[in-house]
């Protein structure tokens, strides 16, 4: 499998040298890095290739890296159920980047597409409908950015006397945390449920 891996990798590169910056075959995968500018044209030829038929795409996703100049790597998988060969395109962005839309060869890309710019705040140009698709239409940030913070910046609850759905912002009441910042097993003074027994005996 590899070896029928490295002969793709090679032939992809080959022909397509204005889209293909590096590929390696790991775990048993394809890896292939790109440039976003030439995504669409890149994914077409390998549906429409006789030798690569990759027909399918199976998810769009994106990885966040707040330390890099490129903070984001688009990710698309590929299948093709022809060749029983998987490969993954990785294309590195800027926060502000855009990156084409590929609805065109795919149209299942339009929620993939959806979902990454609402996790993560990636843009797609060319995309007919790029709105939110996971999260509520006034909800502030991107979730799977690693600096959105873990509580998030807002809260839901149903107001009874409203009786409707309210929005808040997010308040931690200190007095009901217990925290044990030595040891996650050892040294908490709080007894839990069933600790009385054990002192019973």
């Amino acid at each position: 499998m590899s070896d029928a891996l490295n002969e793709l990798g090679t032939y992809i590169e080959a022909k397509r040298t204005d889209c293909v910056l590096s590929w390696d075959v790991t775990h048993g995968e394809l890896n292939i890095d790109v440039t976003p500018s030439n995504i669409t044209g890149l994914v077409e030829f390998l549906k429409t290739d006789a030798t690569c038929r990759f027909s399918t795409l199976v998810d769009i996703t994106a990885v966040d890296y707040p330390g890099r100049a490129k903070r984001f790597d688009v990710v698309y998988h590929l299948l093709s159920m022809y060749q029983n060969h998987r490969v993954r395109l990785r294309a590195s962005i800027r926060e502000r980047d855009m990156v084409p839309s590929v609805i065109s060869v795919h149209p299942s890309a339009n929620w993939f597409e959806r979902e990454v710019f609402d996790m993560f705040g990636i843009l797609f140009s060319g995309h007919p409908d790029l709105r939110r698709i996971l999260t509520d239409y006034g909800f502030r940030g991107h979730p799977l950015r690693k600096d959105f913070p873990t509580t998030g910046y807002t809260e839901v609850r149903y107001d009874e006397a409203q009786k409707r759905v309210v929005y808040e912002p997010v308040s931690l009441v200190q007095e009901y945390r217990q925290f044990d910042f030595m040891s996650p097993w050892e040294g908490a003074e709080y007894i839990l449920p069933g600790d009385e027994k054990q002192e019973a005996k």
